[in-house]
Protein backbone atom coordinates (compact mmCIF):
# COMPACT_ATOMS: atom_id res chain seq x y z
CA UNK A 1 0.00 0.00 0.00
CA UNK A 2 1.45 3.74 -0.89
CA UNK A 3 2.01 6.31 1.76
CA UNK A 4 -0.43 8.16 -0.19
CA UNK A 5 -2.93 6.28 -1.36
CA UNK A 6 -5.01 2.97 -0.12
CA UNK A 7 -5.73 -0.51 -1.23
CA UNK A 8 -8.66 1.41 -3.53
CA UNK A 9 -6.76 3.96 -4.57
CA UNK A 10 -8.02 6.43 -2.74
CA UNK A 11 -5.62 9.28 -1.16
CA UNK A 12 -5.04 8.42 2.73
CA UNK A 13 -2.45 11.38 3.33
CA UNK A 14 -1.74 15.11 2.14
CA UNK A 15 2.15 15.10 2.34
CA UNK A 16 2.55 17.49 -0.31
CA UNK A 17 0.94 18.33 -3.81
CA UNK A 18 3.11 16.65 -6.14
CA UNK A 19 1.75 13.11 -5.18
CA UNK A 20 -1.82 14.76 -5.84
CA UNK A 21 -2.91 14.66 -9.25
CA UNK A 22 -4.61 17.69 -11.32
CA UNK A 23 -8.37 16.06 -11.15
CA UNK A 24 -7.51 15.36 -7.44
CA UNK A 25 -6.29 18.78 -7.13
CA UNK A 26 -9.42 20.51 -8.87
CA UNK A 27 -12.15 18.58 -7.06
CA UNK A 28 -10.27 19.78 -3.80
CA UNK A 29 -10.85 23.46 -4.95
CA UNK A 30 -14.30 22.93 -6.57
CA UNK A 31 -15.48 21.68 -2.79
CA UNK A 32 -13.10 24.13 -1.26
CA UNK A 33 -15.16 27.01 -3.05
CA UNK A 34 -18.53 25.24 -2.29
CA UNK A 35 -17.58 25.30 1.19
CA UNK A 36 -16.70 29.24 0.84
CA UNK A 37 -19.62 29.81 -0.99
CA UNK A 38 -21.48 28.89 2.24
CA UNK A 39 -22.23 25.23 2.00
CA UNK A 40 -22.99 23.30 4.70
CA UNK A 41 -21.30 19.62 5.94
CA UNK A 42 -21.98 19.97 9.50
CA UNK A 43 -21.88 16.37 10.08
CA UNK A 44 -19.42 14.86 8.07
CA UNK A 45 -16.94 14.31 10.77
CA UNK A 46 -19.07 13.35 13.52
CA UNK A 47 -17.33 11.64 15.83
CA UNK A 48 -14.13 11.28 14.42
CA UNK A 49 -11.29 12.92 16.25
CA UNK A 50 -8.70 15.14 15.30
CA UNK A 51 -5.41 16.11 16.53
CA UNK A 52 -3.40 19.19 15.50
CA UNK A 53 0.01 17.79 16.44
CA UNK A 54 2.21 21.02 15.84
CA UNK A 55 5.72 20.75 17.07
CA UNK A 56 6.64 24.57 15.34
CA UNK A 57 4.33 27.90 16.23
CA UNK A 58 1.39 28.60 14.03
CA UNK A 59 -1.42 31.15 14.25
CA UNK A 60 -3.16 30.81 10.65
CA UNK A 61 -2.40 27.25 9.99
CA UNK A 62 -3.52 26.19 13.53
CA UNK A 63 -6.14 28.17 14.37
CA UNK A 64 -8.14 27.74 10.22
CA UNK A 65 -7.48 23.83 10.61
CA UNK A 66 -9.10 24.10 14.40
CA UNK A 67 -12.02 26.05 12.89
CA UNK A 68 -12.10 23.95 9.71
CA UNK A 69 -12.37 20.53 11.74
CA UNK A 70 -15.10 22.50 14.15
CA UNK A 71 -17.30 23.28 11.13
CA UNK A 72 -17.48 19.74 10.48
CA UNK A 73 -18.22 18.30 13.64
CA UNK A 74 -14.95 16.63 14.20
CA UNK A 75 -13.80 16.61 17.72
CA UNK A 76 -10.49 18.30 17.96
CA UNK A 77 -7.46 17.78 20.35
CA UNK A 78 -4.98 20.87 20.56
CA UNK A 79 -1.13 19.27 20.53
CA UNK A 80 1.73 21.65 21.83
CA UNK A 81 4.47 19.77 22.14
CA UNK A 82 5.72 23.02 24.45
CA UNK A 83 3.51 21.69 27.30
CA UNK A 84 4.00 17.86 26.30
CA UNK A 85 5.52 14.79 26.93
CA UNK A 86 8.01 15.58 24.27
CA UNK A 87 9.63 17.87 26.58
CA UNK A 88 10.61 14.33 28.49
CA UNK A 89 12.27 12.88 25.41
CA UNK A 90 9.36 11.29 23.79
CA UNK A 91 9.44 10.90 19.96
CA UNK A 92 7.58 11.89 18.14
CA UNK A 93 6.43 8.61 16.62
CA UNK A 94 5.88 7.54 19.85
CA UNK A 95 3.81 10.94 20.23
CA UNK A 96 2.04 9.67 17.55
CA UNK A 97 1.19 6.40 18.33
CA UNK A 98 0.08 7.23 21.58
CA UNK A 99 -2.56 9.94 20.58
CA UNK A 100 -3.08 7.43 18.15
CA UNK A 101 -4.36 4.74 20.30
CA UNK A 102 -7.05 6.74 21.86
CA UNK A 103 -8.99 6.53 18.82
CA UNK A 104 -7.71 9.78 17.07
CA UNK A 105 -8.15 9.45 12.93
CA UNK A 106 -6.90 12.21 12.07
CA UNK A 107 -3.38 14.05 12.37
CA UNK A 108 -2.66 17.67 11.51
CA UNK A 109 1.07 17.48 11.73
CA UNK A 110 3.28 20.81 11.45
CA UNK A 111 7.26 20.51 11.89
CA UNK A 112 10.52 21.82 11.49
CA UNK A 113 12.17 19.04 10.01
CA UNK A 114 12.20 18.58 6.57
CA UNK A 115 10.13 15.20 5.59
CA UNK A 116 9.24 14.45 9.42
CA UNK A 117 5.40 14.56 8.34
CA UNK A 118 5.65 11.84 5.48
CA UNK A 119 8.03 9.77 8.58
CA UNK A 120 4.87 9.86 11.08
CA UNK A 121 2.60 9.03 8.17
CA UNK A 122 4.77 5.67 7.35
CA UNK A 123 3.81 4.57 10.68
CA UNK A 124 0.60 5.40 11.26
CA UNK A 125 -2.50 2.95 11.30
CA UNK A 126 -4.40 1.83 8.52
CA UNK A 127 -7.43 4.57 8.77
CA UNK A 128 -5.63 7.07 10.21
CA UNK A 129 -4.86 10.36 7.84
CA UNK A 130 -1.85 12.52 8.10
CA UNK A 131 -1.97 16.50 6.67
CA UNK A 132 1.31 18.11 6.24
CA UNK A 133 0.69 21.34 7.73
CA UNK A 134 4.21 22.13 6.91
CA UNK A 135 7.56 21.05 6.96
CA UNK A 136 10.98 22.86 6.90
CA UNK A 137 11.22 23.71 3.64
CA UNK A 138 9.64 21.57 1.85
CA UNK A 139 6.03 21.34 1.48
CA UNK A 140 2.59 23.00 2.54
CA UNK A 141 0.18 21.65 0.74
CA UNK A 142 -3.09 23.29 2.16
CA UNK A 143 -1.54 26.84 1.57
CA UNK A 144 -0.62 25.96 -1.99
CA UNK A 145 -4.21 25.19 -2.54
CA UNK A 146 -5.84 27.81 -0.89
CA UNK A 147 -3.47 30.43 -2.59
CA UNK A 148 -4.58 28.39 -6.40
CA UNK A 149 -8.53 29.38 -4.98
CA UNK A 150 -7.72 33.20 -4.44
CA UNK A 151 -6.26 33.34 -7.44
CA UNK A 152 -9.23 31.43 -9.38
CA UNK A 153 -11.57 33.38 -7.42
CA UNK A 154 -9.50 36.44 -8.97
CA UNK A 155 -8.90 35.58 -12.83
CA UNK A 156 -11.29 32.05 -13.10
CA UNK A 157 -10.33 28.60 -13.72
CA UNK A 158 -8.12 29.18 -16.70
CA UNK A 159 -4.50 29.86 -15.46
CA UNK A 160 -3.40 29.68 -19.15
CA UNK A 161 -2.98 33.37 -20.01
CA UNK A 162 -1.83 34.50 -16.25
CA UNK A 163 1.50 35.49 -15.66
CA UNK A 164 2.32 35.57 -12.17
CA UNK A 165 5.09 36.97 -9.99
CA UNK A 166 6.70 35.27 -6.73
CA UNK A 167 8.81 37.40 -5.09
CA UNK A 168 11.88 36.68 -1.99
CA UNK A 169 13.36 34.15 -0.03
CA UNK A 170 11.93 31.13 -2.14
CA UNK A 171 15.11 29.15 -0.96
CA UNK A 172 13.79 28.72 2.21
CA UNK A 173 10.13 28.43 1.53
CA UNK A 174 7.94 25.36 1.83
CA UNK A 175 5.11 27.71 0.60
CA UNK A 176 7.08 28.52 -2.43
CA UNK A 177 7.32 25.28 -3.74
CA UNK A 178 3.97 23.72 -2.94
CA UNK A 179 3.04 26.90 -4.86
CA UNK A 180 5.01 26.73 -8.29
CA UNK A 181 4.07 22.98 -8.25
CA UNK A 182 0.19 23.84 -8.15
CA UNK A 183 0.46 26.70 -10.50
CA UNK A 184 2.46 24.56 -13.27
CA UNK A 185 0.18 21.76 -12.09
CA UNK A 186 -2.61 24.07 -13.16
CA UNK A 187 -0.90 25.06 -17.02
CA UNK A 188 -0.25 29.03 -15.53
CA UNK A 189 1.27 30.84 -18.42
CA UNK A 190 4.18 32.54 -17.02
CA UNK A 191 5.09 32.13 -13.43
CA UNK A 192 8.05 34.63 -12.73
CA UNK A 193 10.73 34.23 -9.91
CA UNK A 194 12.15 37.17 -8.80
CA UNK A 195 14.68 37.61 -5.20
CA UNK A 196 18.28 37.29 -4.84
CA UNK A 197 20.01 34.93 -5.90
CA UNK A 198 21.20 34.03 -2.54
CA UNK A 199 18.04 33.22 -1.60
CA UNK A 200 17.10 31.38 -4.72
CA UNK A 201 17.18 27.49 -4.75
CA UNK A 202 19.96 25.75 -6.33
CA UNK A 203 17.82 22.62 -7.11
CA UNK A 204 14.98 22.03 -9.70
CA UNK A 205 12.47 23.96 -7.85
CA UNK A 206 12.78 26.68 -10.19
CA UNK A 207 11.90 24.72 -13.42
CA UNK A 208 9.91 26.00 -16.17
CA UNK A 209 9.81 29.51 -14.38
CA UNK A 210 11.18 32.79 -15.47
CA UNK A 211 14.00 33.73 -12.85
CA UNK A 212 15.44 37.26 -12.34
CA UNK A 213 16.85 39.62 -9.91
CA UNK A 214 15.04 42.61 -11.21
CA UNK A 215 11.93 43.01 -9.67
CA UNK A 216 11.09 46.48 -11.28
CA UNK A 217 10.72 44.33 -14.78
CA UNK A 218 9.59 41.11 -13.05
CA UNK A 219 6.32 42.66 -12.29
CA UNK A 220 5.52 44.21 -15.55
CA UNK A 221 2.06 42.85 -16.69
CA UNK A 222 1.48 40.39 -13.89
CA UNK A 223 -1.93 39.37 -12.93
CA UNK A 224 -0.62 38.56 -9.45
CA UNK A 225 2.15 39.20 -7.20
CA UNK A 226 2.88 36.74 -4.63
CA UNK A 227 4.92 38.29 -1.84
CA UNK A 228 6.99 35.62 0.65
CA UNK A 229 8.32 36.28 4.12
CA UNK A 230 11.83 36.73 4.67
CA UNK A 231 12.58 34.06 6.38
CA UNK A 232 15.43 34.86 8.46
CA UNK A 233 14.93 31.98 11.89
CA UNK A 234 15.72 29.38 8.77
CA UNK A 235 18.91 30.59 7.81
CA UNK A 236 21.89 29.66 8.55
CA UNK A 237 24.32 33.10 7.74
CA UNK A 238 23.49 36.27 7.21
CA UNK A 239 22.44 36.26 3.43
CA UNK A 240 20.81 39.57 3.73
CA UNK A 241 23.15 42.39 3.88
CA UNK A 242 20.45 44.59 5.23
CA UNK A 243 16.84 44.92 5.78
CA UNK A 244 16.65 48.20 3.87
CA UNK A 245 18.80 47.07 0.89
CA UNK A 246 16.08 44.30 0.98
CA UNK A 247 13.54 46.64 1.04
CA UNK A 248 14.88 48.55 -1.62
CA UNK A 249 15.05 46.05 -3.82
CA UNK A 250 12.60 44.01 -3.09
CA UNK A 251 10.07 45.00 -1.28
CA UNK A 252 6.21 46.04 -2.75
CA UNK A 253 5.22 49.04 -2.72
CA UNK A 254 2.23 51.40 -3.83
CA UNK A 255 4.54 52.54 -6.56
CA UNK A 256 6.01 49.09 -7.74
CA UNK A 257 2.06 47.74 -7.84
CA UNK A 258 1.42 50.05 -10.87
CA UNK A 259 3.62 48.05 -13.12
CA UNK A 260 1.21 45.28 -12.73
CA UNK A 261 -2.08 44.52 -14.56
CA UNK A 262 -5.11 46.47 -13.52
CA UNK A 263 -6.67 43.57 -12.17
CA UNK A 264 -3.56 42.12 -10.62
CA UNK A 265 -3.63 40.87 -6.98
CA UNK A 266 -1.50 40.59 -4.34
CA UNK A 267 -0.94 37.54 -2.18
CA UNK A 268 1.21 36.72 1.10
CA UNK A 269 0.59 33.67 3.09
CA UNK A 270 1.76 35.26 6.55
CA UNK A 271 3.09 36.40 8.94
CA UNK A 272 4.10 39.44 6.90
CA UNK A 273 7.61 41.59 7.93
CA UNK A 274 5.91 45.15 7.15
CA UNK A 275 8.21 47.84 6.03
CA UNK A 276 10.81 44.67 4.42
CA UNK A 277 8.40 42.16 1.83
CA UNK A 278 5.40 44.64 1.66
CA UNK A 279 5.00 47.95 2.64
CA UNK A 280 1.72 49.42 4.71
CA UNK A 281 -0.44 50.53 1.56
CA UNK A 282 -0.26 47.81 -0.47
CA UNK A 283 -0.79 45.19 2.05
CA UNK A 284 -4.18 47.03 3.28
CA UNK A 285 -4.69 48.24 0.02
CA UNK A 286 -7.31 47.29 -2.84
CA UNK A 287 -5.97 45.29 -4.33
CA UNK A 288 -4.49 42.88 -1.37
CA UNK A 289 -6.00 39.56 -1.26
CA UNK A 290 -3.86 38.68 1.97
CA UNK A 291 -7.01 38.38 4.49
CA UNK A 292 -9.18 36.28 1.55
CA UNK A 293 -6.13 34.13 1.82
CA UNK A 294 -6.88 33.27 5.24
CA UNK A 295 -10.51 32.65 4.43
CA UNK A 296 -9.70 30.89 2.12
CA UNK A 297 -7.47 28.85 4.20
CA UNK A 298 -10.53 27.46 6.39
CA UNK A 299 -12.46 26.34 2.81
CA UNK A 300 -9.40 24.13 1.72
CA UNK A 301 -9.38 22.62 5.24
CA UNK A 302 -12.61 21.64 5.07
CA UNK A 303 -12.21 20.24 2.26
CA UNK A 304 -9.48 18.21 2.92
CA UNK A 305 -10.33 16.62 5.88
CA UNK A 306 -13.46 15.96 4.94
CA UNK A 307 -12.14 14.09 2.01
CA UNK A 308 -9.28 12.11 3.79
CA UNK A 309 -11.67 11.18 7.05
CA UNK A 310 -15.41 11.36 5.71
CA UNK A 311 -16.93 8.00 5.41
CA UNK A 312 -17.52 7.00 1.96
CA UNK A 313 -21.01 7.03 0.17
Amino acid sequence: MSLHLDANGQFRHLLDLEHLPVDGLDRLLRRAQAFADGAQAAQALAGVAVCTLFFEPSTRTRLSFQLAAQRLGAQILNFDASTSSATKGETDMDTLRTIQAMGVRGFVVRHKQDGAVAALAAVANPGVAVVNAGDGRSHHPTQGLLDMLTLRQAHGDDFSTLKVVMVGDVKHSRVARSDLHALRALGCGEIRVCGPAALLPDDDTLHGCVVTDDFDAALDGVDAMMMLRLQRERMTEGLVDSIEDYHRDYGLTSLRVRRAAVNAIVMHPGPMNRGVEISDEVADGAQSRILQQVANGVAVRMAVLESLLSAPE
